[in-house]
């Protein structure tokens, strides 16, 4: 989950740590139907097989691209540390987090030029 913005881990949180908090689940990352672009992007590059590790990893990479929306390949293996994933889909990973990080970088382009 993210608290804050920081990603976190839902498991060893007690809830009473989050009071008044602004706490994001993946639940909350798709608006009107439509895929958040980090979603989308673990989507098209099959970043994700058994689904286990998906939400942990999709939310400590939007917590990576809130703070550094352009993160080296080292930076985004740095912060996915902390995440397992049993498939072994790193690569993938890494991959479909660079896809998001340019998607929501020409969206902040396209959004400041209106």
């Amino acid at each position: 989950m993210l608290v804050d913005d920081n990603p976190t881990h839902a498991c060893v949180t007690p809830v009473g740590a989050v009071a008044g908090r602004r706490v994001r689940t993946i639940e909350a990352l798709e608006e009107g139907g439509r895929l958040h672009p980090v979603q989308q992007a673990f989507l098209d590059a099959g970043a994700f097989q058994c689904g286990y590790c998906t939400p942990g990893m999709i939310l400590t990479a939007l917590g990576l691209l809130l703070r550094c929306p352009d993160p080296s390949e080292e930076a985004i293996v740095r912060a996915m540390q902390g995440n397992l994933c049993r498939c072994g889909t790193y690569p993938r990973i890494v991959q479909a987090i660079g896809r998001a990080a340019a998607e929501l970088r020409a969206t902040a382009v396209a959004g400041g030029a209106r």
